[in-house]
Protein backbone atom coordinates (compact mmCIF):
# COMPACT_ATOMS: atom_id res chain seq x y z
CA UNK A 1 0.00 0.00 0.00
CA UNK A 2 3.37 2.48 0.38
CA UNK A 3 2.81 2.48 -3.62
CA UNK A 4 -1.17 4.19 -3.41
CA UNK A 5 -0.82 5.84 -0.54
CA UNK A 6 2.83 8.08 -0.03
CA UNK A 7 4.16 9.85 3.01
CA UNK A 8 3.86 13.40 3.62
CA UNK A 9 7.62 13.93 3.73
CA UNK A 10 7.69 12.71 -0.45
CA UNK A 11 4.45 14.96 -0.77
CA UNK A 12 6.25 18.00 0.84
CA UNK A 13 9.56 17.31 -1.35
CA UNK A 14 7.59 16.80 -4.72
CA UNK A 15 5.65 19.74 -3.92
CA UNK A 16 8.73 21.59 -3.14
CA UNK A 17 10.38 20.45 -6.42
CA UNK A 18 7.47 21.05 -8.14
CA UNK A 19 7.26 25.00 -7.10
CA UNK A 20 10.92 25.41 -7.92
CA UNK A 21 10.37 23.86 -11.28
CA UNK A 22 7.34 26.50 -11.47
CA UNK A 23 9.36 29.18 -10.66
CA UNK A 24 12.29 28.56 -13.07
CA UNK A 25 10.20 27.48 -15.68
CA UNK A 26 8.35 31.14 -15.03
CA UNK A 27 11.27 33.30 -14.64
CA UNK A 28 13.61 31.36 -17.92
CA UNK A 29 10.78 29.36 -19.64
CA UNK A 30 7.39 30.91 -19.61
CA UNK A 31 8.08 34.37 -21.66
CA UNK A 32 9.99 32.77 -24.29
CA UNK A 33 7.23 30.40 -24.75
CA UNK A 34 4.51 32.82 -25.14
CA UNK A 35 6.51 35.10 -27.22
CA UNK A 36 7.32 32.15 -29.58
CA UNK A 37 3.43 31.40 -29.37
CA UNK A 38 2.08 35.02 -30.08
CA UNK A 39 4.87 35.20 -32.79
CA UNK A 40 3.52 32.14 -34.12
CA UNK A 41 -0.33 33.22 -33.91
CA UNK A 42 0.51 36.71 -35.87
CA UNK A 43 2.79 34.81 -38.22
CA UNK A 44 -0.42 32.69 -38.89
CA UNK A 45 -2.77 35.87 -38.85
CA UNK A 46 -0.61 37.55 -41.36
CA UNK A 47 -0.37 34.44 -43.23
CA UNK A 48 -4.39 34.65 -43.71
CA UNK A 49 -4.37 38.59 -44.10
CA UNK A 50 -1.90 37.97 -47.30
CA UNK A 51 -3.79 34.98 -48.52
CA UNK A 52 -7.23 37.02 -48.12
CA UNK A 53 -5.63 39.88 -49.85
CA UNK A 54 -4.30 37.82 -52.61
CA UNK A 55 -7.81 36.28 -53.04
CA UNK A 56 -8.90 39.81 -53.29
CA UNK A 57 -6.16 41.15 -55.46
CA UNK A 58 -6.94 37.55 -57.88
CA UNK A 59 -10.80 38.18 -58.01
CA UNK A 60 -9.32 41.66 -59.40
CA UNK A 61 -7.07 40.62 -61.57
CA UNK A 62 -9.95 37.98 -63.18
CA UNK A 63 -12.65 41.18 -63.28
CA UNK A 64 -10.06 43.14 -64.84
CA UNK A 65 -8.83 40.70 -67.38
CA UNK A 66 -12.68 39.89 -68.56
CA UNK A 67 -13.13 43.48 -68.88
CA UNK A 68 -9.95 43.81 -71.17
CA UNK A 69 -11.41 40.87 -73.24
CA UNK A 70 -14.65 42.16 -73.38
CA UNK A 71 -12.67 45.75 -74.38
CA UNK A 72 -10.99 43.74 -77.52
CA UNK A 73 -13.66 41.89 -78.41
CA UNK A 74 -15.56 45.41 -78.75
CA UNK A 75 -12.85 47.03 -80.51
CA UNK A 76 -12.43 44.01 -82.98
CA UNK A 77 -15.71 44.16 -83.53
CA UNK A 78 -15.11 47.90 -84.96
CA UNK A 79 -12.17 47.78 -86.82
CA UNK A 80 -13.81 44.74 -88.70
CA UNK A 81 -17.01 47.31 -89.24
CA UNK A 82 -14.45 49.92 -90.32
CA UNK A 83 -12.46 47.18 -92.61
CA UNK A 84 -15.99 46.34 -93.96
CA UNK A 85 -17.24 49.78 -94.48
CA UNK A 86 -13.85 50.82 -96.41
CA UNK A 87 -14.16 48.22 -98.53
CA UNK A 88 -17.18 49.03 -99.44
CA UNK A 89 -16.68 52.14 -99.74
CA UNK A 90 -13.53 51.62 -101.92
CA UNK A 91 -15.91 48.64 -104.68
CA UNK A 92 -18.42 51.55 -104.68
CA UNK A 93 -15.26 54.48 -105.62
CA UNK A 94 -14.34 51.34 -108.32
CA UNK A 95 -17.22 51.35 -109.52
CA UNK A 96 -18.11 55.00 -110.35
CA UNK A 97 -14.35 55.12 -111.60
CA UNK A 98 -14.96 52.23 -114.23
CA UNK A 99 -18.25 53.77 -114.69
CA UNK A 100 -16.47 57.24 -115.48
CA UNK A 101 -14.30 55.75 -117.46
CA UNK A 102 -16.29 53.43 -119.50
CA UNK A 103 -18.49 56.68 -120.05
CA UNK A 104 -15.62 58.55 -121.09
CA UNK A 105 -14.22 55.50 -123.57
CA UNK A 106 -17.54 55.50 -125.32
CA UNK A 107 -17.58 59.35 -125.24
CA UNK A 108 -13.90 59.01 -126.89
CA UNK A 109 -15.16 55.98 -129.06
CA UNK A 110 -17.92 57.91 -130.42
CA UNK A 111 -16.21 60.92 -131.09
CA UNK A 112 -13.50 58.74 -133.23
CA UNK A 113 -16.48 57.20 -135.04
CA UNK A 114 -18.46 60.79 -135.80
CA UNK A 115 -14.92 61.90 -136.76
CA UNK A 116 -14.04 58.76 -139.25
CA UNK A 117 -17.38 59.26 -140.47
CA UNK A 118 -17.29 63.00 -141.20
CA UNK A 119 -13.47 62.09 -142.88
CA UNK A 120 -15.91 59.56 -145.00
CA UNK A 121 -18.36 61.91 -145.85
CA UNK A 122 -15.73 64.09 -147.16
CA UNK A 123 -14.21 61.84 -149.19
CA UNK A 124 -17.13 60.69 -150.42
CA UNK A 125 -18.07 64.51 -151.50
CA UNK A 126 -13.99 64.69 -152.92
CA UNK A 127 -14.75 61.93 -155.18
CA UNK A 128 -18.32 62.95 -156.29
CA UNK A 129 -17.14 66.29 -157.14
CA UNK A 130 -14.04 64.79 -159.09
CA UNK A 131 -16.94 62.32 -160.66
CA UNK A 132 -18.59 65.33 -160.92
CA UNK A 133 -15.83 67.19 -162.84
CA UNK A 134 -14.89 64.29 -165.22
CA UNK A 135 -18.12 64.09 -166.14
CA UNK A 136 -18.47 67.84 -166.59
CA UNK A 137 -15.35 67.60 -168.70
CA UNK A 138 -16.33 64.53 -171.04
CA UNK A 139 -19.28 66.66 -171.61
CA UNK A 140 -17.74 69.57 -172.66
CA UNK A 141 -15.32 67.40 -174.85
CA UNK A 142 -18.25 65.66 -176.68
CA UNK A 143 -20.79 67.25 -178.29
CA UNK A 144 -24.23 66.17 -177.26
CA UNK A 145 -25.85 66.02 -180.29
CA UNK A 146 -27.81 63.19 -180.25
CA UNK A 147 -29.83 61.16 -177.57
CA UNK A 148 -28.02 58.18 -178.70
CA UNK A 149 -24.87 59.67 -177.98
CA UNK A 150 -26.46 60.59 -175.05
CA UNK A 151 -27.27 57.30 -173.85
CA UNK A 152 -23.83 55.84 -175.09
CA UNK A 153 -22.18 58.46 -172.58
CA UNK A 154 -24.46 57.10 -169.88
CA UNK A 155 -23.51 53.88 -170.01
CA UNK A 156 -19.91 54.31 -170.48
CA UNK A 157 -20.33 56.80 -167.01
CA UNK A 158 -21.98 53.48 -165.76
CA UNK A 159 -19.12 51.03 -166.95
CA UNK A 160 -16.97 53.34 -164.96
CA UNK A 161 -18.33 53.65 -162.01
CA UNK A 162 -18.86 49.83 -161.46
CA UNK A 163 -14.93 49.54 -161.96
CA UNK A 164 -13.80 51.80 -159.35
Amino acid sequence: MDLIVPESGLIIWQALGFIILLIILAKFAWKPILSALEEREGAIENSLKSAEIARTEMANLVAENEKLLLEARIERDEILKKANEYAAQIMEEARTEASKVGAKMLEDAKAVIENEKMAAVTDIKIQVAEISLEIAEKLIRRNLSSEREQKELVKDFVKDLKLN
